[in-house]
C-alpha cells in the first residue's frame, strides 16, 4: 500500500512538471521555427534558430529594452528592499499608540487596483516635466518612484520581523550602537534570507512590469523589454519565431536570479509564514 501511494504520488508530480514546464519548453522549440511552424503548433526542433535571432537584433532594439529593464529593476528592488524592510523594521521594533492603525491603513492601500490611480499618477508626473524633465513623463525615473514603495513589502519586512530577536537590538544599545547601526550592522545580516525572498520577487515584478511603463514611456530609446515584446506583436503580419525569441531572452535574467537565490527564497518565505 506504501508502495502504491509513492507510486501514484510521483505520477502526479511529473504530470504536474510536465504540465509546468511545457511552456518554456515550446518557447524554446518554437524559436527555432517559422512563424508558419509555430502557428501550426510543430513541436519539433527547427532550423530557423540564426535567422530568427538576426531579424531580433537586426530589426529591433532588444540590448537598449534589456539595459533599461535591467537598470530600472535594479534600482527598484534596491529602493524597495531598503524602505520597505525600514519601514517594517520600524513598525515592529519601535512603540507607538497609533501604529497599528496607521498599518491597517497601509494595508487597505493593497485594495486599490492600480488602474485607479493611475490617471492621477500620470498627472502628477506631467507636472513635475514641467519643474524637473528628468523625473517627469517618459523618464525611467518616472517608471521606477511609483514603485519603490508598497504596502506588500512593508507587511513582508513586518512579518518576518516578528521573528527577530528584539535582545539584539537591547545588546547593540548597550555597546553603544545607533539605531541606524543597529538596522544596519545587526537587522540586515541576521535577515539576508528575507532580503533574498524580497529581492526576488521584486526583481521579477518590476522585469516583468508592462502597464504602467505603457502609460509614461513614449521615446523607443527608453522603452522596456515587455514594451517591445508586445510591439513585436502588434504588426498585421507578426513574426511568432521572432516573438519567442525574444521572450526567451526577456525570460533568461528573472530566471538566474530566481536560481541562484532559490534557497534563500523557500527560507525567506517559511520564515514569513510562520511569522
Amino acid at each position: 500500500m506504501k508502495k502504491l501511494k509513492r507510486v501514484a504520488t510521483y505520477v502526479i508530480l511529473s504530470v504536474a512538471s510536465i504540465i509546468s514546464l511545457f511552456p518554456f519548453l515550446w518557447m524554446l522549440i518554437s524559436m527555432t521555427n517559422k512563424s508558419v511552424d509555430v502557428t501550426k503548433g510543430r513541436l519539433l526542433p527547427g532550423t530557423h534558430l540564426i535567422e530568427n535571432l538576426k531579424v531580433l537584433f537586426g530589426q529591433v532594439d532588444i540590448m537598449s529594452a534589456m539595459i533599461n529593464s535591467t537598470i530600472v529593476a535594479v534600482i527598484t528592488t534596491f529602493l524597495t528592499l531598503l524602505i520597505g524592510s525600514l519601514a517594517g523594521y520600524g513598525f515592529e521594533i519601535y512603540r507607538s499608540p497609533g501604529k497599528d492603525k496607521i498599518f491597517n491603513i497601509l494595508l487597505l492601500s493593497m485594495m486599490i487596483p492600480f488602474a485607479a490611480i493611475m490617471i492621477p499618477l500620470y498627472r502628477f508626473f506631467g507636472k513635475i516635466s514641467a519643474t524637473a524633465p528628468f523625473l517627469g513623463i517618459d523618464t525611467l525615473a518616472a517608471v521606477i518612484l511609483p514603485t519603490i514603495i508598497t504596502a506588500f513589502f512593508i507587511f513582508f519586512f513586518r512579518q518576518n520581523t516578528k521573528m527577530f530577536a528584539k535582545e539584539l537590538v537591547e545588546a547593540g544599545r548597550i555597546d553603544g550602537l545607533s539605531e541606524i547601526g543597529i538596522f544596519f550592522r545587526i537587522y540586515v545580516p541576521t535577515m539576508k534570507t528575507v532580503y533574498a525572498a524580497a529581492a526576488i520577487i521584486a526583481f521579477m515584478n518590476s522585469w516583468n512590469n508592462y502597464l504602467w511603463p505603457l502609460v509614461v514611456l513614449q521615446s523607443p530609446e527608453n522603452l522596456t523589454i515587455p514594451l517591445v515584446i508586445s510591439n513585436l506583436g502588434a504588426g498585421y503580419t507578426p513574426d511568432y519565431g521572432v516573438i519567442m525569441s525574444a521572450i526567451v531572452i526577456a525570460t533568461l535574467p528573472t530566471a538566474a536570479v530566481f536560481f541562484f537565490m532559490q534557497k534563500h527564497f523557500v527560507a525567506g518565505m517559511m520564515g514569513s509564514v510562520k511569522g
